[in-house]
C-alpha cells in the first residue's frame, strides 16, 4: 500500500504554483505544473485498467441510496479507449451480492443477492494507493441525462473514528441529472457541479458540507475536477477556478476533539458511475429515463501531486515515518 505524506504550507503562504486559485492550464503536461511535483497518476495509456492501481467494487447494493445498478468488472462496464477510462453504464438486467464485503461479513444471510436493472462500474484505489493532504486532479467528461450520477471521491483508508460518516468521506465532483431542461439553470440545462464533505457521527446522525455551482463550459467537452487538501482545509477547482472551500471550522467527528479529524488520515480515491438513488431521482425530472443508454463517463487522466519541498508545517508529515 502507497501512503504519501504531501508537505503543505497554509494556502495563504503557498508559493506560485501551489495556490488554490491559480488559473492553472487544464491540459497542461505534467511538467507544466510550476510549484508541485507528481507522486501518483494515470494517464489511461494502456490496453487494459491497470490492476496494480485500481481495484474494482463488485456488488448490486445500490451504495446505500437506492442506486438501480450492479457494479461489475466486465470491460463494457470499464475499459481504456482512445487514451481514457470509459465507464459505461447499461440498461440490462443483472445480479449480484446484495451487500459489498464490508457489510457481507456481519450480514445475517451473507450469501444474499440482488437484482437490478442496470450495470455500471466503480473503480477504487483502496489497498493500493492513499493519501493524506495534496493535490488531485481529474480530467473528465461527464455522461448526460435524468437519473445519471458520476462522482469523483474520496473514502478512509482505515475507518479510524468509525463506519460512515464519522471517518469522513470527501467528494471531489459529483453532478446528477446533466444536461436535461431546467428553467433556473444558466443556459437552461442542469449543468449543477456539487463540491461536498460528509463527517460527524455514525449513520443517521451524519451530517455533510457542500457547495453546488454551476459547471463554466460545455457539457460536450472534458472539464478538470481539481481539490487542494491541506491541514485544515479544502478547496475544490474546476478547470484552475476555485469554486469552493471548505475549514476545519465547517466539520467535526463525534470520535475526536481534534479540530482536523476526521480529514487528518489517508484517503483513497473512487471513479464510478451510478444510475438512479435518491440524489438523482428526487431531482430535476425525477426517476431514470431509460433514453440514451448506454451512459459514458470519460476519464482523460487521474493525478496527485505534492507541493514541492520547502518550508511546511511539520504537524503535517507527522506520521510520515520521515
Amino acid at each position: 500500500m502507497m501512503r504519501f505524506c504531501l508537505k503543505f504550507i497554509p494556502l495563504a503562504l503557498l508559493p506560485v504554483g501551489c495556490a488554490a486559485d491559480d488559473a492553472v492550464d487544464a491540459t497542461a503536461s505534467m511538467s507544466e505544473m510550476e510549484g508541485w511535483s507528481l507522486i501518483w497518476s494515470d494517464e489511461f495509456d494502456g490496453q487494459s485498467v491497470d490492476r496494480s492501481k485500481w481495484g474494482f467494487d463488485i456488488d448490486c447494493w445500490g451504495g446505500g441510496n437506492d442506486e438501480r445498478q450492479c457494479y461489475t468488472d466486465n470491460v463494457k462496464n470499464a475499459l481504456l479507449e482512445d487514451g481514457k477510462l470509459v465507464i459505461t453504464a447499461h440498461q440490462e438486467e443483472s445480479a449480484g451480492p446484495a451487500l459489498p464485503p464490508h457489510l457481507r461479513k456481519t450480514a445475517e444471510d451473507q450469501t444474499a443477492i440482488n437484482t437490478k436493472p442496470f450495470t455500471s462500474a466503480r473503480l477504487t484505489t483502496k489497498g493500493k494507493a492513499s493519501w493524506r493532504y495534496g493535490r488531485i486532479d481529474v480530467r473528465a467528461k461527464l455522461p448526460q441525462g435524468q437519473g445519471t450520477w458520476p462522482a469523483i471521491w474520496m473514502l478512509p483508508e482505515d475507518n479510524d473514528y468509525g463506519s460512515w460518516a464519522a471517518s469522513g468521506e470527501i467528494d471531489i465532483m459529483e453532478a446528477v441529472n446533466m444536461g436535461i431542461s431546467c428553467e433556473k439553470c444558466p443556459g437552461g440545462i442542469e449543468n449543477t457541479i456539487m463540491a461536498t464533505l460528509h463527517f460527524g457521527g455514525l449513520w443517521p446522525d451524519n451530517k455533510m458540507a457542500g457547495t453546488e455551482v454551476p459547471l463554466v463550459g460545455s457539457l460536450e467537452e472534458f472539464h478538470t475536477y481539481s481539490i487542494i487538501w491541506s491541514e485544515g482545509r479544502f478547496d475544490w477547482l474546476v478547470d484552475g477556478r476555485h469554486i469552493a472551500t471548505k475549514t476545519a471550522k465547517d466539520w467535526f467527528t463525534t470520535a475526536s476533539e481534534d479540530p482536523d479529524a476526521p480529514f487528518d488520515k489517508p484517503f483513497h480515491l473512487i471513479l464510478n458511475l451510478a444510475i438512479g438513488g435518491r440524489l438523482s431521482e428526487g431531482r430535476g425530472a425525477g426517476g431514470v429515463s431509460e433514453g440514451g443508454f448506454p451512459k459514458r463517463f470519460e476519464v482523460d487522466f487521474v493525478r496527485v501531486w505534492q507541493c514541492d519541498d520547502r518550508p511546511v508545517n511539520p504537524h503535517n508529515c507527522i506520521d510520515s515515518g520521515e
